[in-house]
């Protein structure tokens, strides 16, 4: 006597095809721009050394000696740069050699950039001018390569493509892995000959299996920094407390509350900015008075970065910016009359959230140790690399005759039972909240599927009433 299917069988292969056709099409149209992703991030992580070999001349002073005050570097750099460009934050020399960074703002540059002159501490020359990014404070030839892996050069609207990357890449690497579970024990004949398609296949799920928790990270960590995904983390951190202590500068309390955020040093101040504004002379007066402070308490990188106050009522902002591990970043804010501290926020007081994202978002960007973190991030970089270029391969080989039945996304999705039809557009709702480049990309995979399923159809009922010799 035979013995009956299992009834669970049926339901089985319809979620197995259901998410072997989805996997097959973020692959499809998310591939290229993971590629492009994979590519920059890549030589973003692989090019500190090449940065620092291309503005040696900014970056090493020419001459040995004790360092001049910081009041009189930032003179200098004045009389170097001229009266418009706003005094916005000063990087003294973080070792014996090295140039000071007098950093200023002006209207017309991009956020988070600032016009940056490089001063010989011992000597008082000025040793060029470049424009420098973020916290991190590289330089053009970095930044031009942070801008492609952030945005393709096209600004804001070009932020889409690296948030559809980063939320697709999670669900594609967990798509993968059950896939390969699933066919893991199939069977083949021993003497077979394994074609080309096969291969490719194999080095696909291969490099996928070794690299899945390395990819995830990087998905996870690059949503962080999105636009519309990464401000809806930002929202939730805040409503459950996972939020990133930070300082207020204000010196009155009550006038300002404390901004918090991994981007609580973009637009600072604003709201103050109907105060007087102070006089930048008398507030480089007592730059080095304010290091000396910062000292004493405990700011004991050789990264620090020095804020002046934009307006009365306000306190000097200092803060580390040592990245690497362990990792350094404790911020403080000085008042300029008394020299005491007012606000501080130590990395070591954290949450563990916070500090599991700045670890992570470090570590992102290849800096938090060292260049084992290169070597690390370039690798993922790579094998995400090839494992797109394997993907496309195979499809390649595999791809469909012309005319052939097409195999859909709309009716993989018919095969399922009522129950899995549900939870599967419930968990399209949710995730399309929560990353809403994903959901958005979702209805177009579907309305491509949905155009392909008819023009394969009106191919078929061509050729159905094709005379018999033409066919």
């Amino acid at each position: 006597m035979q013995a009956e299917p299992a009834p669970s069988q049926p339901a089985f292969a319809a979620i197995r095809q259901f998410i072997t056709r989805l996997h097959f099409y973020v692959g499809l149209f998310v591939g290229p721009f993971l590629l492009v992703a994979a590519i920059t991030g890549t030589l973003y992580v692989l090019t500190p050394q090449i940065e620092n070999l291309l503005y040696r001349d900014q970056l090493i002073a020419r001459t040995n000696g004790p360092a001049k005050p910081l009041a009189d570097q930032i003179q200098v750099a004045r009389q170097s740069i001229g009266e418009g460009p706003r005094l916005f934050a000063v990087r003294p020399a973080t070792a014996p050699g090295l140039t000071t960074r007098v950093m200023f703002t002006q209207p017309d540059l991009g956020e988070s950039e600032t016009r940056t002159v490089f001063v010989d501490p011992a000597s008082l020359g000025v040793q060029g001018e470049l424009i420098t990014y973020g916290t991190s404070g590289i330089l053009p030839f970095r930044i031009t390569l942070d801008y492609l892996h952030r945005n393709l050069l096209l600004g804001d609207i070009g932020r889409h493509y690296s948030e559809l990357a980063a939320s697709w890449l999670w669900f594609s690497i967990l798509g993968g892995l059950l896939l390969w579970y699933w066919q893991r024990s199939v069977a083949r004949p021993k003497a077979a000959k394994v074609t080309a398609s096969q291969r490719a296949r194999r080095l696909h799920s291969l490099i996928g299996l070794w690299t899945a928790l390395g990819l995830l990270f990087l998905s996870a960590t690059g949503l962080t920094w999105s636009r519309w995904a990464g401000g809806n983390i930002d929202s939730f951190r805040n409503e459950v407390g996972w939020i990133t202590p930070a300082i207020t500068t204000a010196l009155n309390p009550q006038a300002e509350a404390p901004v918090l955020g991994e981007h609580a040093a973009h637009g600072m101040g604003a709201a103050a900015d109907t105060a007087p504004p102070v006089s930048e002379p008398d507030m480089v007066a007592r730059f080095d008075r304010v290091v000396a402070s910062a000292r004493a308490v405990g700011i004991d990188s050789p990264m620090i970065e020095i804020r002046p106050p934009r307006t009365v009522g306000q306190a000097f902002r200092v803060s580390e910016y040592d990245r690497s591990w362990p990792t350094q970043v404790d911020t403080i804010a000085v008042d300029p009359t008394s020299f005491g501290v007012t606000s501080r926020a130590d990395f070591e007081t954290f949450p563990i959230v916070a500090k599991l994202i700045r670890w992570g978002i470090d570590a992102h960007m290849g800096v938090l140790f060292g260049v084992a973190n290169q070597a690390l991030m370039a690798t993922l970089g790579i094998a995400l690399t090839a494992m797109i270029i394997y993907g496309y391969r195979m499809w390649w080989l595999r791809r469909p005759a012309p005319g052939a039945s097409a195999r859909t996304l709309i009716r993989s999705f018919s095969y399922l039972s009522p129950v899995a039809k549900v939870t599967a557009i419930a968990v399209a709702v949710v995730f399309g909240i929560a990353l809403p480049v994903m959901g958005v990309s979702l209805l177009v995979f579907l309305l491509i599927d949905f155009f392909r399923a008819a023009l394969s159809e009106m191919m078929a009922a061509e050729q159905r009433n094709m005379p018999p010799g033409l066919r």
